[in-house]
């Protein structure tokens, strides 16, 4: 990729948003509606004003399209649409006597804009794709000596979650109720005290799909438009109680919080690594793929407390998955189930091989067992009321670095009897 210089914006060193990234959101500033903008710096290019103006003549027909609260519409025009509208706003940015510089308005702070969801999100598939997730899960429940479950290396296992409950970065989690089964006597009706947190990566549909239609693996990043920081809230005791024989419900679908840009699968190239060998057993030939599919991204976890005390609890990478994105996407379809833009796919939790890569607390306490330590002398097993979780994910590689933002949210106490909605 050839060395590129912001003439006209300031981009501070180490921003998440440089240059090479220039992702895509939705925004509010002051009182104005919700519309389409990209992140440059600490700053917001408004899409909607820099199409007026006649930034995108020639690659748009219709300038309206930013002027909406979501990007499916947007996204819905295809890769040669969104990429050339990228790379135009990128040529303007780099050229010092570009005619956009002087435009009102045509940047704003992000520190006074409020960002919002910025899809309609039809569907939510989460994945189950990372080996020493999986592994250090069947140790903890199942067999120490064969923790992986028979079909894990030979199908990326899934399930179908809940669109209603994705809350962008900054929205609260309030702690749920639901059922506990206590080791020595019949089920209770009781908030979690289990609460976790899981990292991942989602990524976001591109292209709608025909019903009974498969997408190739090969061909499947044609349909995956880009990519966000995903936390799939867990209340680990409800899920336990639940769980078989159906899987995950309502221990994982009172909320999930993302990150608010979606950053383009294009703006990651620089960061493409091989995966890990798929060869014992081979994968059957319907999930094959060549090439550099997983992407070297840091990963990050920090809790702050109500105290004010914050700590790093995990540092992982989404180099690890075993499962890449074009085989979910290209197994979610294999049966003919088609995919719609805006719908999003989840990794399963990212953990790497160390403690301090383990992408839950599930993991880092293993089980609750082994309690974190804070730097304040506190101990956690799992989450408390007033904890508030915040990830970050970025590629950096030759003096290109390309972030995600952050996924934040705080935990509120689950409602007593007298406060819940009649």
């Amino acid at each position: 990729m050839k060395n590129l210089q912001a003439a006209w914006v300031d981009i501070p060193d180490h921003s998440d948003f440089s240059i090479y990234n220039l992702p895509f959101g939705i925004f509010s500033f002051q009182d104005e509606f919700p519309r389409a903008g990209m992140a440059v710096g600490n700053q917001i290019l408004d899409l909607g004003i820099a199409a007026y103006h006649g930034m995108f003549r020639g690659i748009l027909d219709d300038d309206t399209v930013f002027d909406r609260p979501v990007l499916n519409s947007f996204i819905a025009l295809g890769k040669k649409t969104t990429s050339a509208v990228r790379l135009r706003v990128q040529e303007e940015l780099c050229h010092a006597e570009s005619k956009f510089r002087s435009i009102d308005k045509l940047l704003v702070p992000q520190s006074q804009a409020t960002m919002h969801l910025p899809v309609h999100v039809g569907d939510v598939t989460d994945f189950y794709s990372s080996m020493e997730h999986a592994t250090n899960v069947g140790k903890m429940f199942r067999d120490p000596e064969n923790a992986l479950l028979p079909n894990w290396k030979h199908v990326p296992v899934g399930y179908h979650g809940r669109a209603s409950s994705i809350c962008v970065s900054g929205v609260p989690v309030r702690r749920p109720w639901g059922q506990r089964k206590p080791s020595d006597g019949p089920p209770v009706f009781l908030p979690s005290s289990r609460l976790d947190f899981e990292l991942e990566m989602a990524f976001v549909v591109g292209a709608n799909s025909s019903l009974g239609e498969p997408i190739s693996a090969e061909h499947a990043e044609d349909s995956i438009f880009g990519l966000m920081v995903f936390n799939d809230w867990s209340a680990r005791d409800i899920q336990k109680w639940e769980y078989v024989p159906l899987g995950p419900f309502l221990g994982k679908s009172f909320a999930s919080t993302v990150s608010p840009w979606i950053v383009p699968l294009e703006a990651l190239e620089p960061f493409r690594v091989a995966g890990p060998a798929q060869d014992d057993p081979e994968v059957l030939p319907y999930l094959k793929t060549s090439g550099n599919r997983n992407l070297d991204l840091t990963l990050e976890v920090v809790i702050e407390t109500k105290s004010g005390v914050s700590d790093v609890i995990c540092r992982s990478n989404f180099r690890y998955m075993y499962w890449n994105m074009a085989q979910q996407l290209a197994h979610h379809t294999s049966n003919g189930c088609n995919v719609r833009v805006g719908d999003m796919m989840a990794s399963g939790t990212i953990s790497g091989k160390e403690r301090g890569s383990f992408g839950s607390m599930l993991e880092l306490s293993w089980g609750g067992k082994e309690p974190l330590t804070l730097s304040d002398g506190s101990t956690r097993s799992f989450l408390e009321d007033g904890d508030t979780i915040i990830m970050t994910g970025y590629g950096e590689k030759d003096g290109i670095r390309v972030g995600f933002g952050e996924a934040r949210a705080q935990i509120l106490p689950a409602l007593t009897p007298s406060e819940e909605i009649e």
